[in-house]
């Protein structure tokens, strides 16, 4: 009986972390393409990097960095990232390059 719910507790803990990252990932990727849009950038790709799970100064909350490639011409390709935590955008490193024309 009790292993029974300590299973279905760690199951729906499980779902509901995989739910939240899942919501994080769709967000990070929403503000990627949308600061891309405004400086004018061909967005090439994303991929989700370092991931840590902790509550420094706030509540539980997942930081995430998304890693994204870029092009300013087509030809060449840049890497920047966006940091994450829980649901917000905390940061987005953009290197330095050419302006586009």
């Amino acid at each position: 009986m009790m292993t029974d719910l300590l299973a279905i507790l760690a199951v729906s803990l499980f779902c509901f972390l995989f739910w939240q990252q899942r919501r994080q990932s769709e967000n990070a990727q929403r503000f990627i393409r949308q600061r891309c849009q405004q400086l004018d950038l061909q967005l090439l790709s994303i991929a989700r990097g370092e991931h840590s799970f902790g509550w420094p100064k706030g509540p539980v909350n997942f930081q995430t960095r998304y890693f994204f490639e870029f092009s300013v011409n087509g030809a060449d390709s840049y890497q920047g990232y966006a940091l994450m935590v829980g649901l917000r955008l905390k940061s987005v490193y953009i290197p330095p390059h050419p302006m586009p024309e």
